[in-house]
């Protein structure tokens, strides 16, 4: 199990602090939050990509991908009815999908609630197709260099549009691209009333990406949520890509959480592993 953490958690740590930090408590990925570098990816450049992704090698460290694609942006959205719009956000993810494969990632988390909630007066048809529409256009951009967009289901306090796994199953299989996947996230899974482990099993084969928190905001085994039988579904199913500490609550501090989720995770890996194995 490859363990990953979010680095929007390291508020006003240097690039070369998180991936010191990060590689000495145990993660081997990073997952990259545009808008800790610049304000659009495109003032990135193509040299400094290469930098971060060398140093964070020089670290063990693997960018696996990015998330938070469309924050702290200004004119995109992904279910509009205004074309224009439309049109700028998928040059806007074409972009991103390129900087993605010069980090080295291969998978870009779409969450973004407020670029994707539904506007007055459209209906939930014309969201999905408008949505649909964005992907199938981008998609082709990248897809060649291994980058997947991973449609990520919210709770309905976050987003009015797509709160379940099945809801993102079929806007993927609307756009019919192979590399459109699902994220599964399990703050978000727990408003769903079907059991976390039962989603995990049901959509193995178009999951691409996996979130763990817990339902306080928090890292994993830092509230209610049993991850046991989580582990064991991922196990079972041969879940493959990466496991990504994403939290929301950043009060008992950066290095607190992040050494407690991988320590927390990796607890419940091996004693999930050693009951197997008896």
């Amino acid at each position: 199990m490859k363990f990953a953490i979010c680095q929007e958690l390291f508020e006003n740590w240097d690039w070369i602090r998180q991936c010191r930090f990060m590689a000495e408590v145990g993660y081997t990925g990073i997952e990259l939050a545009p808008f800790t570098l610049a304000s659009r990816i495109t003032d990135v450049s193509a040299d400094k990509r290469r930098e971060l992704r060398q140093q964070a090698e020089d670290h063990g460290l693997t960018i696996c991908g990015l998330h938070w694609l469309l924050a702290k942006t200004e004119g995109l959205h992904l279910t509009t009815n205004d074309r224009s719009v439309r049109e700028t956000t998928t040059k806007y993810l074409i972009e991103l999908g390129k900087a993605c494969g010069d980090f080295g990632g291969t998978v870009m988390v779409f969450g973004s609630p407020n670029q994707r909630n539904l506007q007055p007066g459209i209906s939930r048809e014309q969201a999905y197709e408008n949505a649909a529409e964005v992907f199938r256009n981008a998609l082709p951009a990248f897809a060649d260099r291994g980058v997947k967009i991973a449609m990520e289901p919210l709770t309905p306090l976050e987003t009015n549009f797509v709160n379940t796994c099945a809801e993102a199953v079929e806007l993927i299989d609307r756009v019919g691209h192979p590399n459109l996947v699902l994220h599964q996230d399990v703050k978000a899974m727990l408003s769903e009333p079907t059991p976390i482990p039962e989603l995990i099993a049901k959509y193995a084969k178009v999951t691409g990406h996996f979130h763990v928190n817990d339902d306080n905001l928090l890292g994993p085994g830092m509230g209610r949520t049993d991850y046991r039988p989580i582990v064991i579904a991922l196990l079972e199913t041969g879940y493959s890509g990466w496991v990504s500490v994403e939290v929301f609550d950043y009060k008992p501090g950066a290095e607190f959480i992040a050494r407690e989720s991988i320590n927390y995770m990796r607890r419940i890996l091996d004693e999930v592993t050693n009951d197997a194995a008896r």
